[in-house]
Formats: structure tokens, C-alpha cells, sequence
């Protein structure tokens, strides 16, 4: 038998968008995965599994962590699922290996209950009330004043995130985040009415050791057109002055929601009054941001994961100071996708291209929003590397000039 720990990862997801992650913990660890179908691209990377019908099912997935249990002793348990991750705090908890806790979990994925704990604690955000309706989320942004955020309470990913500038647009934002609530699910069905909070928006990517926060990059995002918050790329480098800055802001937002252990990725907004708190989330950021922190410093936040599940403390110490620009591919409009593809041969005559990896297949449906989401408007994404931040994003621009994406029917919703 190995005699490398056994570390369980629950939902794992898909190989394009978190493929790196399962294999930079099997690349340390022994792993089992849960799924709710059978494994595929997994399976190079496990040692065991089990299939539960729905990762929310509470029996079910206890009964899925015993049996493994049973086969080899269960070191620890860790998922980069923003949905799933409340239930597998309690399934951690239930095998006697919890290392962040249930209820600080649910303090970062319910937004509101974010909000109270960065105010009792002084953290620098947004005023936020909760909106059971129509009516109250009226009321709301008429207390905190136009513009506002309309969004869910407990969905990630920007979904459902919109900006309302006028009491007449706030019907329609209402619906939109509601509708992201009804698509993507959530720990609870509450609409948030939010303070507009201007600058440059910025995520801060945490680890937490018994307590102690260390920000070890941050991650500059670009946004698509307002009212909506879509992100639609990424710069990271190792060397940024801004970490210095945010740092302090982000660690106290993790103090706030009662995280001991764990990988975060904090949002922020640069203010003309200051950096201030977006959102708390217990996982790693999506979108590559993990993979863009070890290619530009050398650190695995999987890894790292890992290693905090199992009691171990992380080596945060940086190997690389590298750049990374990443972009994600939309379709300039709603219809059929007729065509995404990259010129042959330049990934590999570039060397410093990471994908494209593509999320929609040609024949495939596009739908932008507001009418459609995340996931019926991203045809895929890449990312470039290089020593310095200039170079990525000029790499990253000369490499999207070598993919076409092209729909047709363009001219319907």
C-alpha cells in the first residue's frame, strides 16, 4: 500500500476549467474523488471512488465518505466546488476531519451573513440588505441611494450580478438576480440590494493556518460592460506592489467569517475611499486564477489545500516571479456558434500559451446576457505567461488575434 496520505476530493468537476487542481493533489497525495456519474478524465489521477446521486443529498454523501473510509484511512477531505461547499464541510466534520468549519463556511457563502460579520468586525464593505421581494428590494435601494447592486445572497461566479443606476431599472435587476438564483441554486433564495462600490475590482488569493492569513497574489479582473459584472479576464503577477495594500483588508475579511483553515479568494474594490470588501469565498478562484498563482509564483493552492486538510502547514514560500494575462472568449453575439478555432501550429511555435480551452462545441447555442448566463455565453478560455506583466498581456493579445470565434443567426435574442 502507498504511503502517501489519503486525501478524498468531493466534486471535482470538469478537466477544462479544474483539471489542474485534481492533478497537482494527486501529483502529492493519494486521492479518492465523489461524483455523481461515473469517472472519466478523473481517472489517471485516483484511486478510488464513489457515486452519490446528488452531492447535496446529506445521507448519501456521508454513506459515499464512509465507504472509502472504510477501504483506507481518510486524511482529509477538500473541494473547490462553490456550490458543494457547505456539505462537505459537514462531511468533513462527520469523519472526524474537519479543518474549517461548518458554520464559517456558511458565513462566506451567504453573503448577507458576509456582510454582518465584516460589520461587527470593522472590515471595510458595502451597504447590503436582504430582499424577500420586489417591494423590499425597492425599499432597500431607496435607503441606500441609486445606483445599486441587485444579487443573489449565495451564488457565485458573478451570476445574477447586475447593476440597477434608476429606480425604473430595478424590476428588471430584481428578476435577473432572481433568475440567477433559480438557474444555479444557492444555500438560500435571498436577493441582496448593495451600495454600488466604483474602482477597479482586484480578488486577493488567502491561505488560512490555524487562524493566521497570508495573501500570497492578487489578481487584477476585467470586467465586461455595465450593468452586468462579467469577468472576462485576468492579469497576475508575482511582483505586483498592490498585494502589500490589500493584504491587511483581505486577511481581516477572513478573520471576520471565522475561517481557521482553508484556501480564500477575497473580492475587493479599489474606492476612492480605500480598498473595500466585496465577497469572502472559501475556495480557490475559478477562471485559472489557481493555475495562474503557481505559474506565476510557484505556489499550488490545490496543494496547499491538501496539505491544510490533512493538519500540515503550507510552504508559502514563492518559487517563480513570473506574469500571467488571461482571457476569457465570448461570442460578439447571441446564435448559432459557426466557428471557434485557433491558427494551427501557434500554441506550440509560442511556447507561452496555455489552451485555448474550449467550453462550447461548433453547432452549439450561444445566448449573451442579460438573457442568458455564464454558462450559455462562454465559448473558452486561454492564458499567457511571461516574465513581466507587459509582456503576458502583449502575448495575450497577439495571441487572441489568432482565434476566431464567429456565430451566425446573430440577429435574434
Amino acid at each position: 500500500m502507498s504511503l502517501r496520505p489519503f486525501v478524498l476530493v468531493v466534486a471535482p468537476g470538469d478537466d477544462i476549467y479544474r483539471g489542474y487542481c485534481l492533478r497537482q493533489v494527486a501529483d502529492a497525495y493519494d486521492v479518492a474523488v465523489i461524483t455523481t456519474g461515473p469517472i472519466t478524465w478523473e481517472g489517471p489521477h485516483v484511486v478510488d471512488h464513489e457515486i452519490v446521486s446528488d452531492i447535496e443529498d446529506e445521507a448519501g454523501l456521508f454513506a459515499a465518505g464512509e465507504a472509502l473510509a472504510e477501504r483506507r484511512p481518510i486524511a482529509g477531505v477538500v473541494t473547490w466546488a462553490e456550490a458543494h461547499l457547505t456539505a462537505v464541510a459537514r462531511l468533513a466534520e462527520h469523519l472526524g476531519l474537519a479543518t474549517t468549519s461548518v458554520e464559517s463556511v456558511r458565513t462566506c457563502r451567504d453573503k448577507a451573513a458576509s456582510r454582518a460579520a465584516f460589520a461587527a468586525h470593522g472590515v471595510p464593505s458595502a451597504r447590503s440588505t436582504a430582499a424577500n421581494s420586489l417591494d423590499e428590494a425597492l425599499s432597500a435601494a431607496s435607503a441606500i441611494g441609486y445606483p445599486v447592486v441587485v444579487k443573489p445572497a449565495s451564488v457565485g461566479g458573478s451570476i445574477g450580478v447586475i447593476k440597477a443606476e434608476t429606480q425604473e431599472d430595478l424590476a428588471d435587476a430584481y428578476a435577473f438576480a432572481t433568475r440567477g438564483v433559480q438557474l444555479h441554486g444557492g444555500d438560500n433564495t435571498v436577493v441582496l440590494v448593495e451600495e454600488y462600490l466604483s474602482g477597479e475590482e482586484v480578488s486577493v488569493e488567502c491561505v488560512t493556518y490555524q487562524g493566521v492569513t497570508t495573501a500570497v497574489a492578487v489578481t487584477r479582473k476585467e470586467l465586461g460592460a455595465e450593468p452586468l459584472f462579467e469577468e472576462i479576464g485576468h492579469t497576475l503577477t508575482a511582483s505586483d506592489p498592490l498585494l502589500e495594500t490589500v493584504a491587511p483588508i483581505a486577511s481581516a475579511a477572513v478573520k471576520a467569517t471565522g475561517t481557521m483553515n482553508g484556501i480564500q479568494h477575497v473580492e475587493l474594490r479599489l474606492t476612492p475611499s480605500g480598498p473595500r470588501v466585496i465577497e469572502v469565498n472559501a475556495r480557490i478562484g475559478g477562471d485559472w486564477i489557481g493555475w495562474a498563482v503557481w505559474r506565476a509564483t510557484g505556489l499550488s493552492l490545490p496543494r496547499i489545500a491538501a496539505d491544510l486538510a490533512v493538519g500540515w502547514a503550507p510552504d508559502l514560500t514563492p518559487a517563480r516571479h513570473q506574469a500571467v494575462a488571461i482571457k476569457v472568449l465570448y461570442a460578439p453575439a447571441s446564435g448559432t456558434l459557426a466557428e471557434r478555432a485557433i491558427v494551427g501550429g501557434f500554441t506550440g511555435a509560442a511556447g507561452w500559451v496555455h489552451g485555448p480551452a474550449w467550453l462550447m462545441e461548433e453547432g452549439d447555442e450561444v445566448l449573451l446576457p442579460p438573457a442568458g448566463d455564464l454558462d450559455s455565453a462562454r465559448i473558452g478560455l486561454f492564458a499567457t505567461h511571461a516574465d513581466t506583466l507587459e509582456l503576458a498581456v502583449a502575448r495575450r493579445t497577439v495571441t487572441a488575434n489568432h482565434i476566431a470565434v464567429t456565430v451566425t443567426d446573430s440577429g435574434r435574442e
